[in-house]
């Protein structure tokens, strides 16, 4: 007599829940997570740091200087947000002024004139809005460095490592290759600031970022960046070796790529890039 067969249970499924937009937020912003001068400490050799922007002073917040990575010279230049109080307050937890602006533009002529390869490392929440600030024309600062970037003839590479949050990000972000930290954020506006304006309430910050697409894996398909560098499962800061060997990996590759095209076919290539940006086709 032919027995009677019992269906199989289904195995379960190995399948990971995506990681929401919201979440790559809370992670950016994580208190443990490396940030700029970890990276440049662990990516880099030989820092000499230099300072000023040669009108009004200098900003912490956009530390600068010379470095090599893999025997190869280059300049290096982002934001740092400080780990402790006081170095918060030093740095202005990130958000750069005018200053920073114009020395980081200091630096990218620096490199230029010198044919050194620029690093930008990108994690700031904006830059500053003070008074001050606006005294100083920082709406001017930026402006000037997205339009200098775009004509500058020597390689750029542009990281973003945790936030990067509106003009502030984009016055360094003009590049020929961008990546973003896996559990990093790009975006015109913080979640927190578009919940304000669309629904009143700071409290809708985590549909806002769901819905701005500001998550390195969006950002990819959209052609706003260019790669994505990949991250221990729970975060940087879970093993930051390891994230900062990614790093290195990654800006290492992408120099040697970049050095392999004349500089004036790589100026086009930029100009491209960002002409590109926002354009769909049915």
């Amino acid at each position: 007599m032919a027995t009677k067969k019992t269906p199989k249970k289904k195995a379960a499924s190995k399948r990971k829940h995506p990681v929401s937009a919201w979440k790559r937020v809370e992670m950016a912003r994580h208190p443990r997570r490396p940030m700029m001068l970890d990276y440049v400490a662990s990516c880099f050799d030989d820092f000499i740091e230099l300072h000023g922007d040669r009108h009004i002073g200098d900003d912490e917040a956009m530390p600068a200087g010379l470095v090599r990575i893999g025997g190869i010279k280059c300049m290096v230049i982002g934001h740092e947000k400080g780990r402790d109080t006081d170095e918060k307050l030093k740095r202005n937890f990130g958000s750069a002024g005018p200053e920073g602006y114009r020395k980081a533009l200091r630096m990218m002529k620096f490199a230029e004139k010198f044919k050194l390869p620029v690093i930008s490392i990108i994690d700031t929440p904006g830059a500053y809005p003070g008074v001050g600030a606006e005294e100083r024309n920082i709406a001017e600062s930026i402006a000037y460095n997205l339009r200098e970037m775009m004509l500058l003839r020597t390689q750029i590479i542009a990281v973003v490592i945790g936030e990067g949050g509106s003009g502030g990000a984009l016055g360094i972000g003009v590049a020929d290759k961008v990546m973003m930290m896996e559990n990093s954020y790009y975006s015109v506006i913080s979640p927190e600031g578009c919940a304000a304006i669309l629904w009143k309430d700071r409290k809708y910050a985590p549909d806002a970022a769901n819905a701005m697409k500001l998550d390195a894996k969006s950002l990819k398909r959209l052609g706003i960046i260019d790669q994505i560098v990949r991250e221990p499962s729970k975060g940087a800061h879970t093993n930051p070796s390891l994230a900062s060997k990614n790093l290195k990996d990654s800006i290492l590759d992408g120099i040697k790529e970049l050095s392999s095209v004349p500089l004036d076919q790589l100026l086009e290539l930029r100009y491209k890039k960002y002409r590109e940006i926002g354009e769909f086709t049915g």
